[in-house]
């Protein structure tokens, strides 16, 4: 069982930038790959960003790209998204999530097994 945490999110006015963290539970987080997705109102959730269990390889949407990076600390059980220049249309509840152990994920929810309660962005214009 692995429990998510995601924190750092806020207010914010376009062009700013915020880092949100996703504190993860139990031993098993260096070998699960982790991803970042975002809802926003009246909208499907989607995906935004992905990262290997070593960190060596990540993999963000082209809608962030540029703007968005994905990392993680496996000694803190914890994964990173650094948004700068942001934009209104990022604003959105933004998710971590936990892919199967020893698992490969790709952008779809499906692939991830745990969930995060999810942490409000909002970008004013």
């Amino acid at each position: 069982q692995v429990q998510l945490v995601e924190s750092g999110g806020g207010l914010v006015q376009a062009g700013g930038s915020l880092r949100l963290s996703c504190a993860a539970s139990g031993r098993t987080f260096s070998s699960r790959a982790m991803g970042w997705f975002r809802q926003a109102p009246g909208k499907k959730r989607e995906f935004v960003a992905r990262i290997s269990w070593s960190g060596g390889s990540t993999y963000l949407a082209d809608s962030v790209k540029g703007r968005f990076t994905i990392s993680r600390d496996n000694a803190k059980n914890t994964v990173y998204l650094q948004m700068n220049s942001l934009k209104p249309e990022d604003t959105a509840v933004y998710y971590c999530a936990a892919a199967p152990f020893m698992g490969r994920v790709g952008t779809t929810m499906g692939e991830y097994d745990y969930w995060g309660q999810g942490t409000q962005v909002t970008v004013s214009s």
